[in-house]
């Protein structure tokens, strides 16, 4: 028998070659530093170190060489595959400590701040103020009083000696309800659609349920969300807020109106020299009327005449508008049971939207509708 033939020199390996093994390698360390996370990395990994690899599949053909090239060409590969492993677990470290440093950057938590981290909110200003008003006529004696916003004619118009053509009494005015979504089939059936009623334009139906449903004296304040079909702008909302106040009792005059006007600026307002004054008027359901107007309370009124310090607030008029007031029409009384010539009575109402920008410059009133945080949380949290 015959022994080996170890002269034998087969044709040589292509991917065995040593500039191949290099080329191999090199690749394999450029895709390794070229990995920007430890995803790619992963996904390197496997092209240059998988079973499918090419030094993988170089290793494998170390197997067809004869034996005096065997420990050579397994030097070459091993030393090659060395290398991409060691250049691997470095990248992979260097990778790992970059995330850990950013995630404690992104992730990190600052045990200082308080616990609770949901923003506080804020009450609506005008629930705020139409309280604040409350308060000022609950400590002078007088009742809150509340009513449906969805009222009779009778109530809203009727009984406060508003006649049936009387402007206020239109649709260009007035939001009617009709029969049909108030469930009167009767009134649907008949092609009539006036129900007699409406969503209420004053809270003046709360004065005459008030009178309705007590003896005098009375004396009660009604604050309340009231409709106009007015459009949306700076100075107008269909949907705004009042508050009227009513005083029925013997011996009531225009002297206790005044005062009770001029406390009620001095509460809200605040200081010596607040006043009221009255300017004739005429109000369905007051007689003798009046407009009300207070004295600026930026000003003081020394703005009038005097050019040297302008007030942009009264535009240097001294005064500004309130509302309306006036004695309680004795129709209005007789229309509640109540006896005109033993009883009279005054009553003024007001917007408490127009009072909320006299207080606090409040310059468009969409922004008290909108329901923008970053208009009510300015005002606090005062109850």
């Amino acid at each position: 028998m015959s022994a080996p033939n170890k002269s034998y020199d087969p044709v040589e390996v292509e991917a065995l070659k040593p500039e191949e093994i290099e080329r191999m390698r090199d690749e394999a360390l450029a895709a390794f530093a070229a990995a920007a996370d430890l995803d790619q990395l992963q996904e390197a990994k496997t092209a240059h170190t998988g079973g499918t690899s090419p030094l993988a599949l170089a290793n494998r053909e170390i197997g067809a060489l004869p034996p005096q090239a065997k420990a050579d060409a397994g030097k070459r590969v091993g030393m090659a595959r060395g290398a991409v492993n060691k250049a691997l677990a470095a990248r992979q470290t260097e990778l790992e400590a970059e995330r850990d440093a950013r995630v404690l950057v992104e992730e990190a938590v600052d045990v200082s701040l308080p616990h609770d981290r949901v923003p506080a909110g804020a009450r609506h200003p005008l629930t705020t103020l139409s309280e604040r008003i409350e308060d000022i006529f609950v400590a002078m004696g007088y009742a809150v009083a509340e009513g449906p916003e969805v009222e009779s004619e009778w109530f809203n118009f009727d009984a406060l000696n508003i006649g049936p053509d009387h402007p206020a009494r239109g649709e260009q005015d007035t939001f009617f309800v009709d029969a049909a979504s108030l469930g009167a089939p009767g009134d649907a059936q008949a092609g009539d659609d006036a129900s007699g009623v409406v969503l209420r334009t004053h809270t003046s139906p709360v004065q005459i349920r008030s009178l309705i449903d007590r003896e005098p004296p009375v004396y009660v304040i009604c604050p309340g969300r009231v409709y106009r079909t007015d459009e949306l702008d700076a100075t107008h909302t269909p949907v705004f807020h009042q508050v009227e106040l009513l005083a029925v009792d013997e011996g009531l005059t225009m002297a206790d109106l005044k005062g009770t006007l001029d406390h009620m600026v001095q509460a809200l307002f605040g200081g010596e020299g607040m006043k009221t004054r009255l300017r004739p008027n005429f109000f369905p359901f007051t007689e003798p009327s009046a407009e009300m107007d207070m004295v600026c309370y930026v000003c003081r009124g020394e703005s009038v005449g005097n050019p040297d310090k302008p007030c942009r607030t009264c535009s240097s008029e001294g005064w500004i508008e309130l509302g309306g007031c006036g004695m309680v029409n004795p129709k209005v009384l007789a229309a509640c049971g109540v006896d005109p010539e033993k009883y009279s009575g005054f009553a003024f109402g007001f917007g408490i939207e127009r009072m909320l920008m006299f207080r606090h410059h409040v310059e468009d009133m969409r922004d008290m509708v909108e329901g923008d945080v970053r208009f009510t949380r300015p005002f606090g949290m005062e109850i």
